[in-house]
């Protein structure tokens, strides 16, 4: 179902909440992709709550206007190597609202008051865990950085932090998981992987050889990894599990 959250200030936001009767049960941010809270990041939540989870994924694009200018063919073509590069080149215009101190500060600001959302239901059990993929990976590994009560976090092929010294303020194990293909992130994770050492975190790292960006989503055939997918369910639920229950 559909609840307000709330945002910066006296503002809210819309949060897609899926929970199983009774309780209590660990809760569970999953953070969305560029794409908004879509069929696919609900269907993800469904099956987070199926293995018992209360899940909740806020909307953190709503006000940006983003979701607005993308369309079904701008998606499509993302997805046909002959016209992904320029498809590519119109998002990364598109995305620049989201590249500001405003809107991070105002995605934070919503991310805690999921957390609020979850803690103040009696059928959570007060731990909270995050798991997030591109957009949402980066902002799990934020979300973990401005807020220790998260407990646990799961990030998928997010952006690393800038800078990464900030990984010092993180006080919950994280597991990261991305595609060797994935040029870009790969590139950055050797460094991220010696901050995490550096500061004493609780930090493990999947790489999957065959899989790219975006390997966990089935609504991408391009992209999606049946493989990588499957195992890196199995991991996070595990993962989760451990942690939050």
């Amino acid at each position: 179902m559909d609840v307000p959250i709330a945002g910066k200030g006296d503002t809210t936001a819309q949060a897609y909440f899926a929970a199983p009767k009774g309780g209590p049960h660990p809760g569970l941010i999953l953070i969305e992709e560029i794409w908004g809270v879509d069929k696919h990041i609900r269907d993800v939540c469904d099956r987070f709550c199926r293995e018992g989870f209360a899940v909740l994924s806020p909307e953190l694009l709503g006000e940006t206007g983003v979701l607005e200018k993308i369309s079904p063919q701008l998606f499509a073509d993302m997805q046909d190597p002959e016209k992904r590069l320029e498809a590519q080149a119109k998002m990364r215009e598109m995305m620049q609202p989201i590249f500001t101190k405003e809107f991070a500060a105002g995605a934070i600001a919503k991310l805690k008051g999921a957390i609020d959302y979850l803690l103040a239901d009696k059928r959570t059990n007060g731990n909270i865990g995050v798991l997030g993929f591109c957009f949402g990976g980066t902002y799990s590994f934020q979300l973990a950085i401005h807020d220790a009560r998260i407990k646990a976090a799961v990030p998928f092929y997010g952006q690393p932090p800038e800078p990464l010294d900030s990984v010092a303020s993180i006080s919950c194990p994280v597991l990261n998981f991305n595609g060797a293909k994935d040029e870009r992130i790969m590139a950055k994770l050797p460094e991220l992987e010696a901050a995490m050492k550096k500061y004493g975190k609780e930090y493990t790292s999947v790489v999957y050889p065959g899989a790219g960006h975006a390997f966990f989503n089935d609504t991408r055939p391009q992209a999606y990894n049946a493989q990588a997918a499957r195992d890196s369910w199995e991991r996070s639920l595990a993962f989760l599990k451990k942690n939050l229950i």
